[in-house]
This record gives structure tokens, C-alpha cells and sequence, in this order.
């Protein structure tokens, strides 16, 4: 198959969507398909890329660490067109998403869109606290589902977010893979070594973007307390991002930065290192359609303890790869069911660590390619291609005329819901 993805984030970019688009594409591409990949540019990205388009950007929109590209060029439309793709992947439904669909009614190919992202919670980039803003970034979302000829879910609490919310669009559960061979084959006592965290400490680790949406306040807090009572236990953050100062000042304020380890991004086996120096992995975010870094984590051998939540929910096994507390759980049970993986004997321990592998081998980077393969061959099957005797330069204005009232009927709907809520509050996709 020829494959042709838009994504508005993607390599050197740190972070679950790019880094999910760039797994994927490496895949499908071991699998013999071909893959282009059409992506905004960011700093210090290759020179040379095979398989890659890079568009000009806006970088670090809003304050945030995401840019938003610019409008696509002739140039790009005629190498969309000489790619001749037998499907579209869109994994955003803004920006490029809408270009996506464009580009779908110039070549009369099917589009296929991931939910990757909650794009309600994360309007403080843009307004604080804002709930029209959500509202409209939900039923933007919601209403892109609709214009795509299937949608896939990383995990089934996200498909279920999406079916409750009226999407009418089928609905696949495909969730994103891990590489086995890199995450299962960390080296902890490398990992702890290179960052100065000392051999037989208890070491609660976490990994991610260091965001406001991640619910970091809570974790950190969380944190202090395990620290204060746990004499021999540190901690290892992995990532960047606007919340680490915060992070950190609070952590220093409480007397405890000299068993904090901030070790700022890292890629490949240094990540692979330091999953593998882990003996629990804490994680309290509620804005995750799967949690990839959970996977990661598991995929290491180490259990995790996070709240219950949408994606979070479809790995992580209660008192089985770890422990999944309750959303309203307060620091001080999080901090507690620390301390008791601390405590608790080798025996114990191991069983986690072989449940965590158990769960993340139902997510190998080949089993989930092979998924969405699958899915794409029954998109391109089951849709009706306009004949080729009528594929001519009228037929493809007027498909195009078509998607561009989509997209415009689209922004009004959701502009109307944003505005205008039903009783609960919540986007009205019933028109």
C-alpha cells in the first residue's frame, strides 16, 4: 500500500503523537508498504529525510512546544498527487487534519483519523479555563470523526468516549505500538550510573512531557510525601516542558532536591536505561487516550501506579501490573501505594514485573502495524471510489467544493455548540 500521513507533530518533536506516527511509519515501511509524511518543520530535525515533507511553521504556539504549520503549497498539492496514495492517515483534526481531508477529494481516496489527543483539555494554551473553548475544541474533534471514512481509538475507553459523544463514523481499536526491542532491553544499573542515582535506592520514576494537562501538581505532591517518609527512596523525572521549574521549586522548597533527578529529555537507549532503573513508575494524568508511556514502562518490567482514567484504565490492572487508584484518590493514598511497592517483598515485586511484561507484549510494535494494515485495507475496500470515466477535472472541483463545505459546516456546527450548549453543558453533535 501507499500510505500518505499528516501529522502536525512528529520527529525530532518529543512526544506521544509524534513519536506514535513515527513508530507506526516505520513499521508499515518494514512491512514493504510505502510511506510519505507530510509534517510541519521543527528544530533540529535531519537535513535529509526519506519519506518526509517538512511544511513551514509557527514554532512554540501559545507558549506551548507544538508549532503550527503554514498553508501548503503547489508544489506539496503536485508531489500529493505524483505520491498517488491509496489512503490518507490524519493524526490531528486541525491544520493539517483539514488539509488531510483536502487532499482526500483531490486524489479520491479514503481518510482514516486517530484520536490521538483530548483536545478539550488543553485549551490553557490558548485561554484559561475557557469552557466555550472546550466546548468547541470537543465538537471540532467530534465532528472531524464524522467527516473521515473511519476512525481508529488507541484504546476502547476512547472509542467509548467517542461513540457516547454521537461519532457515527465506525470506530476501530487500534492502540499504539511499542518496540520490544528497544524498551525490553534497558540496562538499569547503566541507566542509574549515568544519571548519579545511587544503586540501592527505591527509584519512583516518570516520564513525559512536563505540562499542565499532565496533572503534575498532584503527582508532585504526592512525591513529597513519599520522600519524607521513605528515607530510601529518590525519584527520576524524564522530560521537558513548561511545568519542570514548578516541578522543581517545589521539590527544593520541601528540602528533597538532592533525591530528585531531572534528567530532561532522552531518546532511544538512554530512555530504554533509565525505564529499566525503575522499580515503580507513577503517573497521575487524566488527559491520555492510551498512556504510551505506561507501555514503556511495562514493557521494561516496571509496575505502574496511576489513577483510574480514560486510557490509563486499558493497561494498567489493579493489584495486577500495578495499582489503578480510584480519579478522587487523594496524595496521600498515591504516596502510600508507593511506599507499600517499596516495601513490599522481592516475590511480590516480581510477580508485578512479569505481569507488566505480560501486558506489554499484547502491544509489540509489529502486532499493532499489523492491525492498522488490516484496518486500512478495509477502509479502501469498503469505500466507494467516484468512477474513473467521471475522475476528470469537473468531478474533482466539485468533490473539492464538497469538502470544503464540510470543513466550513463543521466550524459553524461546533462554533453553534460552543456557543450554545445543551442543558448538561456538553457539545450537541445532534444539530
Amino acid at each position: 500500500m501507499k500510505i500518505l500521513m499528516f501529522t502536525n507533530t512528529y520527529t525530532p518533536h518529543v512526544g506521544g503523537v509524534a513519536r506514535s506516527v513515527s513508530e507506526l511509519t516505520a513499521g508499515l515501511r518494514r512491512a514493504g508498504d510505502e510511506v510519505l509524511v507530510i509534517a510541519p518543520e521543527f528544530d533540529n530535525m535531519p537535513e535529509n529525510e526519506a519519506g518526509v515533507v517538512r511544511i513551514p511553521a509557527v514554532q512554540n504556539f501559545a507558549g506551548s512546544d507544538f508549532s503550527v504549520p503554514l498553508p501548503l503549497s503547489r508544489n506539496l498539492a503536485s508531489t500529493i498527487e505524483n505520491f498517488a496514495p491509496d489512503i490518507i492517515h490524519s493524526h490531528h483534526p486541525f491544520l493539517l487534519g483539514d488539509t488531510a481531508l483536502r487532499a482526500a477529494s483531490t486524489v479520491d481516496v479514503p481518510v482514516v483519523f486517530t484520536h490521538h489527543t483530548r483536545y478539550e483539555l488543553y485549551g490553557h494554551y490558548v485561554a484559561q479555563d475557557s469552557e466555550m473553548l472546550k466546548r468547541l475544541a470537543l465538537s471540532l474533534s467530534l465532528g472531524y470523526c464524522d467527516l473521515c471514512d473511519g476512525v481508529i481509538a488507541p484504546s476502547q475507553s476512547i472509542a467509548d468516549f467517542l461513540t457516547d459523544h454521537d461519532v457515527r463514523t465506525p470506530v476501530a481499536v487500534v492502540p499504539t505500538g511499542v518496540d520490544g526491542n528497544c524498551f525490553g532491553f534497558g540496562v538499569g544499573a547503566r541507566g542509574r550510573a549515568a544519571l548519579s542515582i545511587p544503586e540501592d535506592v527505591f527509584l519512583v520514576g516518570h516520564v513525559g512531557r512536563l505540562a499542565p494537562e499532565k496533572n503534575l501538581g498532584f503527582l508532585v505532591s504526592a512525591l513529597v510525601l513519599l520522600l519524607e517518609q521513605n528515607l530510601h527512596a529518590h525519584v527520576l523525572v524524564v522530560g521537558g516542558g513548561a511545568s519542570r521549574q514548578t516541578m522543581d521549586q517545589t521539590l527544593t522548597r520541601a528540602g528533597l532536591a538532592d533525591r530528585v533527578h531531572f534528567a530532561g529529555v532522552l531518546k532511544g537507549p538512554a530512555l530504554a536505561d533509565a525505564y529499566a532503573a525503575m522499580d515503580v513508575f507513577a503517573f497521575s494524568s487524566f488527559s491520555e487516550t492510551q498512556g504510551l508511556v505506561l507501555v514503556e514502562a511495562m514493557t521494561a518490567g516496571c509496575p505502574v501506579v496511576a489513577l483510574d482514567a480514560p486510557g490509563v484504565r486499558d493497561v494498567v490492572v489493579d493489584k495486577g501490573n500495578g495499582r489503578l487508584l480510584p480519579a478522587d484518590t487523594d496524595a496521600a493514598r498515591f504516596a502510600a501505594s508507593l511506599g507499600a511497592i517499596a516495601d513490599a517483598s522481592d516475590e511480590s515485586r516480581q510477580v508485578m514485573r512479569q505481569a507488566a511484561h505480560k501486558t506489554a507484549a499484547g502491544y509489540a510494535i509489529d502486532k499493532t502495524v499489523a492491525r492498522t494494515r488490516a484496518y486500512y485495507q478495509r477502509i479502501i475496500a469498503e469505500r466507494r471510489r467516484w468512477p474513473d470515466e467521471t475522475n476528470g477535472l469537473w468531478m474533482r472541483t466539485r468533490r473539492s467544493i464538497a469538502r470544503e463545505m464540510d470543513i466550513l459546516g463543521n466550524f459553524a456546527h461546533a462554533a453553534a455548540d460552543a456557543i450554545l450548549p445543551d442543558e448538561d453543558g456538553e457539545a450537541d453533535r445532534d444539530g
